[in-house]
């Protein structure tokens, strides 16, 4: 499972206890986030890796900022921008990164929750690795975000349902069109 915005650890948590066999990469950029999702994922032991950072199209550093998207309890992640005022930078790696830190396999479950970073995550770099996802729960935060979402999702047949703010596709499975190009997001992630 890969738990991407991993917050303070519940979901992984949740994971772990019903599958006693899984392993967990969970990312988190939020410090405080950070440090109670490492309190509470520590009785997994090694079958977490917990990073502090977030997902992003490729391995760099972003700022952080609190209270993202006029939300107290959502943190953002964008690209650093040369004279940048930053109280906080993290590591970011690109989900096909993250999948080789897992083992490099098949991922059961793609569990995301980044506060509007899938306008980048599933951009043109989702083609790399989306074909490696058997499952996705993710919370979309837009129309523009639910646009890029399903464009990724494009040359795939799944499940869809929904359980309050969660989209959730099942069984992915590639269905051989050669689909349209993926919606491409020329706009800023955070200004």
């Amino acid at each position: 499972m890969l738990d991407l915005g991993a917050n303070v650890g519940f979901s992984s948590a949740y994971f772990l206890n019903v599958f006693p066999k899984s392993r967990v990469v969970a990312v988190e950029p939020d410090e405080q986030n950070f440090a109670i999702c490492r309190a509470n994922l520590v009785p997994y032991g090694d079958r977490v890796l917990l990073l502090h950072g977030a997902a992003w199209a490729r391995s760099t550093k972003l700022r952080v900022l609190k209270g993202g998207d006029h939300r107290e309890w959502a943190t953002q992640v964008c690209e650093l921008i040369n004279g940048d005022d930053i109280s906080e930078e993290v590591q970011a790696w690109d989900v096909e990164s993250l999948i080789e830190m897992a083992g490099g396999g098949a991922v059961d479950l793609l569990k995301v929750d980044i506060e509007r970073a899938e306008l980048i995550v599933f951009g043109e770099s989702a083609r790399y690795w989306l074909h490696k996802v058997k499952n996705i729960c993710i919370e979309l935060h837009g129309k523009d975000c639910e646009e890029v979402f399903f464009a990724a999702l494009n040359n795939f047949d799944y499940d869809l349902s929904h359980s309050g703010e969660l989209t959730i596709c099942r069984n992915l499975r590639p269905n051989g069109a050669t689909g349209r190009r993926p919606y491409e997001q020329s706009r800023k992630l955070c200004s």
